[in-house]
């Protein structure tokens, strides 16, 4: 187990040196000037922004920014916002637990909606209430999370008054991001469950356990639903990231302050420092949450870690 977990380690390193690489130099290679964006409007000439690229590092060679860059990085100092000035470290943690709450909710709603609708689809195959499930996913997965987080705050804040339409400062205010962002995310889940407890079902030992009186409650809890939530747990690790870059888009209609839209903050300002942070910030998270997810499988499943 010890060194399967080594290993994963090792990989994370590699994988978020290559993101640290990839956003440098995509960011440095991109159309326009950090500097020029920056003194937009002040009539500012020609010598005024090489002094500020010279003030900035921008005029050294992209390898020297690139190193300084990391050492910085590798010291936990993520830079200095050029727009307000403040470090990207202390931008990303202010907003990030307005993050943290809405992926967490929409984490809550996939799973609470997920989980036992594929499970009654799979145990009651064929019925009403799978054809129900199947709807349910059809509809998740065809609504986009920008759609339905309009339609769910005109409903029931503009028309119904039933939750705050804007803000962060209370647990209404998180009820109707959560859906918005997690609805999608429940459908995949209700399909992969559904189709991996149907699987799990016509295994032999799960006939052998019914063979042998055990209550119908008890197979599907104890024996069937374990190894049924096996790849239930690699799509909640893949979707993680895909729930943060999911909060840009939420975070931006109801107006929460997370890193989502401080990273749209960073893009339209071309502050380069925020968005390799932010960037990066999340890869990090990404690559963490794979790295549980394999543990998990070692321990959902011992062969795993002796391949």
């Amino acid at each position: 187990m010890v060194r399967y977990i080594g290993q994963r380690l090792v990989g994370t390193i590699v994988v978020l040196f290559g993101v640290s690489v990839l956003v440098f130099a995509i960011l440095y290679l991109m159309p326009g000037d950090a500097a020029t964006v920056l003194l937009f409007g002040t009539n500012a000439t020609p010598q005024r922004i090489a002094e500020l690229r010279h003030q900035l590092g921008l005029d050294r060679p992209l390898i020297v920014q690139y190193g300084d860059y990391l050492s910085h990085v590798l010291r936990g100092d993520l830079g200095t916002s050029y727009i307000s000035h403040r470090q990207v470290t202390d931008e990303i943690m202010a907003r990030f637990p307005a993050t943290v709450r809405l992926t967490i909710g929409g984490m809550l709603v996939a799973l609470i909606v997920g989980i036992p609708t594929g499970i009654l689809g799979a145990i009651r195959r064929g019925t009403w209430v799978d054809a129900v499930a199947s709807g349910i996913s059809v509809f998740g997965v065809a609504v986009p999370n920008f759609w339905l987080a309009v339609l769910m705050a005109l409903l029931f804040s503009v028309k119904l008054h039933w939750f705050p339409v804007l803000g962060t400062g209370s647990i209404r205010a998180l009820v109707l991001p959560s859906i918005a962002l997690g609805w999608g995310f429940a459908a995949i889940i209700t399909r992969l469950v559904r189709a991996s407890m149907i699987e799990v079902l016509n295994q032999p030992y799960v006939t052998t356990a019914r063979a042998k009186g055990l209550n119908e409650q008890v197979v599907i809890v104890r024996h069937a639903l374990k190894n049924a939530m096996i790849p239930v747990l690699t799509i909640l690790g893949l979707q993680v990231a895909n729930l943060l870059s999911g909060a840009v888009v939420i975070e931006s209609i109801y107006a929460r302050q997370g890193i989502g839209s401080l990273a749209v903050r960073g893009i339209q300002a071309r502050d380069i420092p925020l968005i390799q942070g932010v960037t990066l910030f999340v890869a990090a998270i990404y690559v963490l949450v794979n790295l549980l997810v394999d543990v998990g499988y070692a321990l959902l499943d011992p062969r795993i870690h002796h391949e």
